[in-house]
């Protein structure tokens, strides 16, 4: 998509390095795509943790997608200030978040809030705090199919689980969560067989459940990986998140997958230590730094190799020793966008290749900001 210097605004001078710019068409571009795969805009529960913006929400919105997945409290806050229709908060709430969680249902009422749970224990709490407000909350029973973070395994348990969510007249139960962010397998044909493979005991499921009289109104499967994947099964709604973005890390492990980079990080030359050797400003505090090197793609720069990194410094070696000058604008995308992002408090948005304003990244902070304690 666009011309080969499609990243490289023309007013630059005065942006303080390192940071973080977003291109908006390339961003509509990914929300097409997006909802091009999907087939029906209605399937799509976009994840907000990749940008925690509210113009990049307000996009998905024009555009038809008004369900939204998100990992924090703050995050839930923002889709409630920007009237999402749906906002499933996928974390499970231990007792203070439940507090929380439940006033934001009160303060944005025209946002149907939902979370999840996947233990009966969880389950009593939450009913036990419906009882005490007199509001039902919606639950979302999150089945673990292989990625070993959360969720219930897709046993007679799960089934049990969801058996007590359905007799609980203080919650309503929407269906299930399904996330396998452990297939993450280059080869598409890997990939397809071990969604497939680990899809298969939700459905089984499912299939118990019915026939005991228990719909399950909705299944939400899948990341960004297998998207394209669970889009295939027209029963299934579908969570992608990275989509939005991109980043250097997906653009090389999925080739199969048509989105776009939309995010790049503005970096400088701070110091030439010794010769072969550049320094960035692209420390751990400006770039996810949880991945072995390489942590970003230069796009505007070849022939070096990042050898170390510290708070504030990148370090790299370079074969061509004449190439840097101190002082030097670099452009990068990073490998993992999405805890890049939450590190900058703002993005420049770049517009026809001009720097042209900033949106806030409002919701980096896990406390929202309009609910009192």
């Amino acid at each position: 998509m666009g011309h080969k210097n499609w990243y490289l605004p023309k007013n630059t001078d005065h942006l303080i390095s390192p940071a973080l710019l977003f291109y908006p068409d390339r961003i509509r571009y990914n929300i097409e795509q997006m909802i091009r795969i999907s087939g029906d805009p209605e399937r799509l529960w976009t994840h907000v943790k990749t940008h925690k913006n509210a113009e990049i929400i307000g996009m998905q919105l024009e555009a038809g997608i008004d369900k939204f997945k998100c990992s924090t409290l703050s995050e839930a806050e923002l889709l409630g200030r920007c009237s999402a229709k749906e906002a499933l908060l996928a974390m499970q709430p231990t007792s203070v978040h439940l507090e929380a969680y439940l006033k934001l249902i009160k303060s944005y009422p025209k946002t149907g809030f939902s979370t999840l749970v996947d233990n009966e224990k969880t389950l009593n709490v939450i009913s036990e705090r419906a009882q005490a407000s007199g509001r039902k909350i919606r639950l979302w029973m999150d089945i673990n199919n292989g990625m070993n973070r959360t969720g219930i395994i897709p046993d007679r348990m799960a089934v049990a689980l969801f058996e007590r969510m359905q007799a609980d007249p203080w919650i309503e139960c929407m269906g299930i969560h399904v996330y396998d962010g452990h297939i993450h397998d280059s080869e598409l044909e890997i990939r397809a067989e071990k969604c497939q493979k680990a899809m298969q005991p939700v459905l089984e499921i499912q299939e118990v459940l019915a026939s005991r009289g228990l719909e399950i109104k909705t299944i939400i499967a899948g990341g960004s990986p297998t998207f394209a994947l669970h889009a295939e099964n027209k029963d299934l709604d579908l969570s992608p998140g990275t989509t939005l973005l991109w980043d250097a890390g997906y653009g090389k492990n999925y080739p199969d997958l048509p989105f776009e980079p939309a995010a790049v990080l503005l970096s400088r030359v701070v110091s030439k230590p010794s010769p072969g050797l550049a320094c960035t400003d692209l420390g751990h505090k400006s770039v996810a730094s949880e991945m072995s090197f390489p942590r970003v793609d230069f796009l505007n720069l070849k022939g070096c190799d990042q050898i170390s990194q510290s708070e504030e410094h990148l370090v790299l070696r370079c074969r061509n020793k004449d190439e840097f000058v101190i002082g030097n604008v670099l452009f990068a995308l990073p490998l993992h966008i999405c805890p890049t992002v939450a590190k900058y408090d703002k993005a420049f948005i770049v517009d026809n290749n001009e720097v042209d304003g900033s949106w806030k990244i409002s919701a980096r902070d896990h406390n929202p900001q309009g609910i009192k304690f």
